[in-house]
């Protein structure tokens, strides 16, 4: 895909380019979401949002790395999503009702179901010491050890110095490593950290 053209192409209203856009980066922002929430139903909604968002605004990317661009937006709508449930908590009926030990999303046809329960635990723990985490210190972890982007990729997508990308994932790191360290029973058996 030629990404300049056709972000050029949906800024002149072209949908079927907006589109190749969410297409190519669709999984990610729902990762970043899902890693921010914790939650796949709330992620697929912040998703959505971040995309609509895009396509009302895309007339205001000015340039530079669209992947940024779009997982501000997204880490946006998580944010938004967070202060409207701390203003008001509800329970989904779909969440009483779901099935805790089936996710298509998480699925693998070749991994055996030790390695999916390994995975699943793994999976719970990490989420469980990212949700210890202040929100700007979890994104930046996210975005970095999670989703694999640069400092100054982060640095742009959040809106704040390098510095502070690199001070606020150094202290989340932290972190997450005295929470792993104060709860290693919840790790896998492979993966428990034993000592310094």
């Amino acid at each position: 895909m030629d990404e300049p053209a056709v972000i050029a192409a949906a800024q002149r209203g072209d949908v079927n380019a907006y589109n190749q856009l969410v297409i190519a980066y669709q999984q990610l922002a729902y990762n970043v979401a899902y890693r921010v929430l914790g939650d796949a139903e709330r992620a697929m909604d912040a998703t959505q949002d971040a995309f609509l968002k895009g396509y009302r605004a895309i007339d205001t990317f000015r340039g530079g790395s669209f992947k940024a661009w779009i997982l501000r937006i997204t880490t946006n709508a998580c944010y938004d999503l967070l202060r409207s449930a701390k203003r008001r908590h509800t329970s989904s009926i779909d969440d009483l009702v779901e099935d805790e030990e089936h996710s298509c999303i998480l699925e693998d046809d070749q991994e055996s179901p030790e390695a999916y329960v390994q995975r699943q635990d793994l999976n719970d723990v990490i989420q469980a010491a990212l949700a210890t985490l202040p929100e700007e210190q979890r994104t930046v972890v996210i975005l970095s050890d999670i989703q694999g982007l640069d400092y100054a990729e982060i640095a742009e997508s959040t809106m704040v110095s390098l510095g502070t990308v690199k001070s606020r994932l150094s202290r989340a790191r932290a972190k997450m490593r005295n929470y792993l360290l104060a709860h290693k029973e919840l790790l896998p058996d492979a993966l428990r950290l034993y000592g310094d």
